[in-house]
């Protein structure tokens, strides 16, 4: 295993992501309007701390998924519908980033202070559910209630993901089961429902818009696998946030299920009972042992799997225009994990 220069991954990634960027630009610069346009029908009193958090809330890979899926072609027309949906999707996304941060008690979020930390955890709970409440708001204005009774299934199905992991930290349940359980909650859920209600919004088959949510599921299960790599094998300087923080946070992931499962007995129940204990140090002992057996290796083939299984769903439909573009997002996915290995 080796690990690329700075440069070279920030080269690889950053023409990784212009490609998939470039063409729904004019999409998210509409989308952007959007939402800004929305603050307005807000009362005054939140509007400063909505603006705050629409300002730091990373690359829209969500709403990106909305507008491949129901991708039409290069100058393809911005449709009011998809934007209007795309945003449905950012707002719920960035009130589970809300609420995640006041659990996480974290200080930071793409390197600018969280809501709960420019505003106090209690200003930020209600942040995060003015942007609940506005979401729904939205997807009562379509003309079909499957788009308010998707969405909120999504974020209820979000907020069960976060509950079974927040009660399960520090139990130390090494279940890969629990894991995908908890994943396809958290992270998965909202791809899958971009992609289905995308193409469905975009007027596509219903065959198909089903097969577009099956690619989100797997496509979100993947990144979220990347996510727990990155974590404990990236470096720092090259990802841009802080690293190793989810074991320190109880949060035993995919890489440290399958080290638990190859430890000698002993030694597995030595280094539990260390981290049950609140032993600070145990982490980086974890992290050591990772190196010695080939972890990384069958995260990552469990990672191509499920992109494998994406591209399969839409397989089917290669003659529809959304299914080109929406593996280019698949591809930008995988490309990432050269960032950690060559």
């Amino acid at each position: 295993m080796t690990t690329r220069s700075q440069s070279e991954a920030d080269t690889v990634a950053a023409a990784g992501f212009a490609g998939v960027y470039e063409p729904v630009k004019p999409y998210l610069d509409e989308l952007d309007r959007f939402l800004q346009a929305q603050v307005e029908d807000l009362e005054p009193e939140i509007q400063e701390h909505v603006r705050y958090v629409f300002g730091h809330s990373g690359k829209r890979l969500r709403p990106m998924l909305v507008a491949y899926s129901g991708w039409a072609g290069p100058g393809q027309r911005q449709r009011e519908e998809l934007v209007k949906l795309g945003a449905v999707i950012e707002l719920v996304h960035l009130a589970t980033l809300v609420h995640d941060d006041i659990l996480d008690e974290a200080d930071t979020r793409h390197r600018q202070e969280t809501a709960a930390k420019k505003f106090g955890p209690a200003a930020a709970v209600l942040i995060g559910d003015v942007l609940f409440a506005h979401a729904l708001k939205l997807a009562a204005e379509f003309e079909t209630n499957e788009i308010c009774r998707s969405v909120a299934q999504a974020t209820a199905r979000v907020c069960a993901g976060e509950i079974a992991q927040t009660y399960q930290r520090g139990e130390v349940n090494y279940s890969r089961e629990f894991y995908f359980r908890v994943i396809q909650l958290k992270t998965a859920e909202l791809f899958e429902v971009a992609c289905r209600l995308g193409a469905k919004v975009a007027g596509y088959p219903v065959a198909f818009s089903q097969a577009a949510g099956l690619f989100g599921r797997h496509l979100g299960i993947a990144y979220q696998i990347f996510d727990d790599l990155v974590d404990l094998y990236a470096d720092e300087s090259t990802i841009g946030k802080t690293l190793g923080t989810d074991l320190t946070k109880g949060k035993f992931t995919l890489p440290l299920l399958l080290l638990l499962e190859k430890l000698p007995v002993e030694e597995r129940e030595a280094l539990l009972a260390r981290f049950r204990a609140g032993d600070e140090t145990v982490a980086d002992d974890f992290t050591t042992r990772l190196r010695d057996f080939p972890i990384f290796e069958e995260v990552a083939s469990t990672f191509e799997a499920q992109l494998t299984q994406g591209a399969e769903a839409v397989a089917p439909f290669g003659a529809l225009p959304p299914v080109e573009a929406m593996q280019k997002i698949a591809d930008l996915v995988r490309a990432q994990l050269g960032r950690i290995v060559a």
